[in-house]
């Protein structure tokens, strides 16, 4: 057998050997520089390397075998208990919507916070069990293959398997603390509050799920994740590669840090796009600068410059559904430059009035006039831009 031959049997070999590590680490759920490392050394060493990832993922392979997801087999609630009240009846409080569980709210919170003397922390613990009560109906309503994991601030209630739910799960408590530290000042995670992620299997699942919080005749745009302020915060996904919905998670999860401050739906989104991009980088552009700031020109008008303010823009199912994000973003990281003046003008900015008297007040700033700036509309012509609420009432009614 001539040396020639033996090569490349060889080479086929560790070809053949490093393809199938490869896609091994694909399928295991690691993620960020671990999944890189592997990735790396299996190429890197011939055959040693790759021997070596897959004895690290046979060791992970046996703990996911041993780890226990939380709700997997054990029955969703009828009731639930606390110190000093009578139980909570589940069953009476939980109503179909969309044929989908939802919980009464309310009589959750005053059920958890007792005669309202009840430490934060006893009440926060209530809520959470009232939370996975629901999560564990809600489980047995989506189908068998649905699982509730429960981390050390999130649950995440979905069809992926074990070891990429933990690796979603890190992940949400990293951009937890990476949200507070980018948006100090601004935002807020209680800390004895845990975040909550649905993952659905498919955009049919998910568009059926968001139905119930839009009226029958709801029309609303197409996304890939959304944050349901209604009773109970939550954000939900359509499942997909855990570095696929990434993005979704951190947009969603800032959503999720400045609800308690109710901003203008404009400013919400607009810091949640940002702190997007800072997080995981800029998704590939679908128009060049000059193609997007000759698109605002053209969609723009003080008619519709009065619903981006209302926030009802960002509802569209046209070409103003991006333009409004678009617009939102470029306005927000003009404004951001000085970080501390805009931090103050974020915690004093009121929806009803979309933000105009605090960015007067504190940025010395007319919106009108800052939106006509960065669309290059003419200094006369800045008439009807800013915002003006008693025109979105008439628009409502």
């Amino acid at each position: 057998m001539s040396p020639e031959f033996i090569g490349l049997a060889l080479l086929a070999g560790l070809l053949v050997v490093n393809v199938q590590a490869t896609r091994q680490i694909a399928r295991s759920g690691e993620q960020g520089f671990r999944k890189a490392m592997f990735m790396g050394g299996v190429w890197a060493i011939p055959f040693l390397g790759a021997w070596l990832v897959k004895a690290n993922l046979q060791t992970l392979a046996v703990r996911d075998d041993n780890h226990t997801v939380a709700g997997e087999a054990e029955p969703a609630p009828t009731h639930l208990q606390a110190p000093d009240v009578a139980n909570f009846d589940v069953l009476t409080h939980l109503h179909n919507r969309q044929d989908l569980p939802q919980m009464d709210w309310p009589a959750l919170d005053i059920w958890a916070h007792g005669a309202g003397d009840r430490a934060p922390q006893v009440a926060a613990e209530a809520l959470n069990q009232g939370r996975r009560a629901w999560l564990l109906h809600l489980r047995d309503a989506l189908g068998a293959h649905m699982h509730l994991h429960e981390g050390a601030d999130c649950f995440i209630l979905s069809p992926l398997a074990p070891s990429v739910a933990r690796a979603t799960a890190r992940y949400v408590t990293t951009t937890r603390q990476r949200i507070d530290r980018l948006l100090a000042g601004m935002a807020h995670f209680p800390v004895t509050e845990k975040s909550i992620l649905l993952v659905l299997d498919d955009e049919d699942t998910y568009y059926h799920y968001v139905a119930q919080f839009y009226g029958e005749d709801g029309e609303f745009a197409r996304s890939g994740g959304m944050f349901i302020h209604f009773g109970c915060p939550h954000f939900v996904v359509v499942a997909a590669d855990l570095a696929a919905i990434e993005p979704v998670i951190a947009h969603e999860m800032t959503h999720n840090a400045l609800a308690h401050l109710h901003l203008p739906t404009w400013l919400d989104e607009g810091l949640a796009v940002n702190t997007e991009r800072r997080l995981k980088g800029a998704p590939p552009a679908q128009h060049t600068p000059a193609q997007l700031h000759y698109l605002h020109q053209r969609f723009w008008t003080p008619e519709r410059m009065q619903e981006f303010w209302a926030g009802t823009s960002f509802q569209r199912t046209d070409d103003g559904n991006l333009l409004s994000y678009e617009l939102a973003r470029i306005l927000v990281d003009h404004m951001a430059r000085d970080w501390a003046a805009f931090t103050a003008f974020v915690t004093t900015a009121q929806r009803s009035d979309g933000g105009a008297q605090a960015a007067a007040d504190v940025l010395s700033v007319d919106l009108g006039r800052s939106v006509g700036a960065l669309l290059d509309i003419d200094g006369d012509d800045h008439a009807g831009w800013a915002p003006e609420p008693a025109r979105w009432a008439r628009a409502a009614g």
